[in-house]
């Protein structure tokens, strides 16, 4: 799709703000896309529902747009099953807090609403636009399992796959059915594919899209009803979802719910998405303690005032502070956020001691998911990828 000059950009590939070194502007989004806000109203129904108080990225408005999300509530609430899908493109060895929160959130839903997940690997999306071989492209999705599988999910209830891997059979034929109803003028139209972009990326949003189907996981859903689909994930990919929800009644199936998170911001400020090119801009999962200390002291964007006497004076701006964005989605205690937030505003607290916390925070963060991750072995990973059936995943 064509964007007009001064227009942000948000696609699965590229995002960027209207005006360089801007933010990117949620309200026009949601406009744009045609999704909903997500409301406190829907966060206490969750809060009702599960009986377990609200995420921290739900109180907090990290996941703040949704399509049809109150379907599923209503769903759930008349006793019927629906099932997670999340993914991850494995382009780089490492994670960085950013590709964390996804999984760190659909996590949280796995466990609240006690329903079965498919996490995607597109290996194949990574071998096309990263110009990745197959065989890098592979093993790079294997090493990302282990991430994420040391996010804690339930082995009982996941199934994880690589596209490489599992594409066929059922999954195929969803695919075919999918493409057969998107012409190449409304795939241009909603992507943005250029007569320079090679045919594989254009044959690609179908792959994305199928498992949003029962159908293609016929091991999980054969013989079950049509359960609904639940999508945690960040607000650029909705335009796959936007293509998967049109075509879904046509074949017969119910149209995928999304619950959309904004973007987790760079440390030189709120200005997209972090850039795996540029190690400095991201607090990765691989930093040592010396890394992260340096990162934010170094590199986090403050809000603070240029001198301690203006800053006691006028406070800090916390609309571009990174410390406190970052502290928004990782400190759980609200009182001491609600604390902190007051001082800092208010300049009785320095730039100084709020990024000591914020490292304390990360470091805690990090450290326990290296040691989660080491205790991932190349079994588990296998266990996880297995085709089988998952006879307890309603439970």
């Amino acid at each position: 799709m064509e964007e007009k000059e001064g227009e942000q950009i948000v696609t699965p590939w590229e995002v960027a703000a209207a005006d360089k070194g801007g933010k990117i502007d949620y309200d026009k989004l949601i406009d744009k896309f045609g999704c909903q806000r997500l409301d406190k109203a829907l966060v206490d129904r969750v809060a009702h529902l599960t009986c377990r108080p609200p995420h921290v990225f739900l109180r907090r408005g990290v996941f703040f747009a949704h399509r049809d999300f109150n379907d599923i509530l209503d769903a759930y609430e008349r006793g019927e099953r629906f099932y997670l899908y999340t993914g991850r493109g494995p382009s780089s060895e490492a994670l960085h807090l950013g590709h964390l929160v996804p999984f760190m959130f659909t996590k949280y839903l796995q466990d609240a609403f006690k329903v079965p997940l498919v996490i995607q690997l597109t290996d194949d999306e990574k071998c096309m636009w990263k110009n990745l071989s197959v065989e890098e492209s592979q093993r790079l999705a294997r090493e990302n399992a282990k991430d994420i599988i040391a996010c804690g999910f339930d082995i009982s209830r996941t199934f994880i796959f690589s596209d490489f891997d599992y594409v066929g059979g059922s999954f195929y034929k969803n695919m075919v059915k999918i493409a057969k109803c998107v012409t190449y003028n409304k795939v241009v139209g909603i992507f943005g594919f250029t007569g320079e972009d090679h045919i594989g990326k254009v044959s690609f949003p179908p792959v994305q899209a199928a498992p949003s189907f029962p159908s293609s996981f016929p091991h999980l859903f054969s013989g079950r009803d049509n359960p609904r689909c639940l999508i945690p994930c960040a607000i650029d990919q909705d335009p796959y979802f936007r293509m998967t929800r049109d075509v879904a009644p046509r074949l017969g199936y119910h149209k995928p719910a999304l619950i959309e998170s904004s973007f987790f911001p760079a440390l030189q400020g709120e200005t997209g998405k972090m850039s795996a090119s540029d190690p400095n801009s991201a607090i990765y999962v691989t930093d040592s303690e010396k890394d992260i200390k340096n990162k934010i002291n170094r590199y986090a964007f403050s809000g603070g005032q240029d001198s301690i006497e203006n800053h006691r004076k006028y406070g800090a701006n916390l609309e571009v502070d990174i410390p406190i964005k970052y502290l928004d989605f990782f400190l759980e205690d609200d009182e001491e956020l609600v604390h902190i937030r007051t001082e800092y505003g208010a300049g009785r607290m320095l730039t100084g001691e709020v990024k000591k916390r914020l490292i304390e925070v990360l470091t805690e963060l990090v450290k326990r998911h290296r040691a989660a991750r080491a205790a991932v072995t190349e079994e588990m990973v296998d266990a996880f990828m297995a085709v089988r059936p998952l006879p307890n995943m309603f439970s």
